[in-house]
């Protein structure tokens, strides 16, 4: 049975990558602190389908605090440290433990080991203010303090790709949304206003555009990058699902999906938030065939469905 081991399991990318693992026939092996950045309760509820099969091996546990990590075919590299604006200050000190020298073990551990892939979730905020649409070669000048920590893992991936032949891929996300999504996010925060009648607070005057990607597309790039041939040049990429719209475009679909009005409560922007998001996933398309197949329209309206059905679950901080 083919091994992998997903860090960051219990998390909101990380379980849905679990679970479709799960039903793939993997063997999976997956670690979580259970960070305090949101409840405890959401990320159990998170695991709660992945620790009733029989092929799923739970570790909670610090990766830092580990010494001898499974022997598997394949690594998932998602936890992280994750929030834009939680990044600055004293804060810092926890995302340069969970973003950067977490990663570092984990690499220093499987350089010597024989894996076939090591894949990495990265994100879109190593670009900052970019030039549209994203392409992996522009500069990358992030924003956030969170950013630079996301790229600083990028680079170390890449340094132990070209030194210990480490097979890794970073994968660029662009604001993944879907079930089980962080409380703190902001179709999360912006559906359960509606549905609740609450005000939405948007930062700035809305007009600032997002490239949103439903999260079973970005399951399958986690797939199929785990599955490329080692021969491609190319070890970072962008997943970005074609859905760029303003922040009041999104609350107007999200009106449409739920049938509710918004009511809308505009602030000054925040630090470390970029102005315009969209993807360029050509590269993606050409080496790893990959490509988003969820409009913003139905992913909302499968956001929706599952929030209906888990709305207890998902407001806890």
């Amino acid at each position: 049975m083919t091994k992998a081991l997903v860090t960051g399991c219990a998390g909101f990318i990380g379980s849905n990558l679990t679970d479709r693992l799960l039903e793939l026939g993997y063997e999976v092996i997956g670690i979580d602190c259970f960070t305090d950045y949101y409840s405890k309760y959401i990320k159990e509820a998170n695991l709660s389908d992945s620790l009733t099969c029989s092929n799923f091996t739970f570790i909670k546990e610090d990766i830092l605090q580990i010494d001898d990590f499974p022997k598997v075919d394949y690594v998932f590299h998602l936890a992280a440290q994750a929030g834009v604006r939680s990044s600055w200050g004293k804060s810092f000190e926890i995302y340069t433990k969970n973003n950067i020298q977490s990663t570092q073990k984990l690499l220093e551990y499987y350089k010597d080991k024989d894996i076939r892939k090591f894949v990495y979730s990265s994100s879109s905020s190593v670009y900052g203010d970019s030039s549209l649409p994203i392409k992996e070669e522009n500069k990358v000048q992030p924003l956030s303090p969170y950013g630079v920590t996301k790229l600083a893992a990028e680079n170390l991936c890449h340094l132990y790709r070209i030194n210990y032949r480490v097979p890794s891929i970073s994968l660029r996300y662009f604001t993944v949304y879907g079930p089980r999504q962080r409380p703190d996010m902001a179709i999360n925060k912006f559906v359960k206003a509606v549905l609740d009648g609450d005000e939405i607070t948007i930062y700035g005057d809305g007009s600032q555009t997002r490239d949103f990607t439903y999260v079973d597309d970005v399951v399958s790039a986690n797939l199929l990058a785990a599955k490329s041939s080692n021969q491609i040049t190319a070890d970072v990429f962008n997943i970005g699902g074609g859905n760029r719209i303003t922040v009041n475009d999104l609350v107007s679909s999200i009106e449409t999906a739920t049938g509710n009005k918004a009511k809308i409560n505009y602030v000054e922007k925040q630090k470390g938030d970029v102005k315009d998001t969209w993807a360029d996933v050509s590269r993606a398309n050409e080496l790893l065939g990959w490509s988003a197949e969820t409009k913003i329209i139905e992913g909302l309206e499968k956001y929706t469905q599952w929030y209906a059905e888990h709305e207890t679950k998902t407001d806890v901080l």
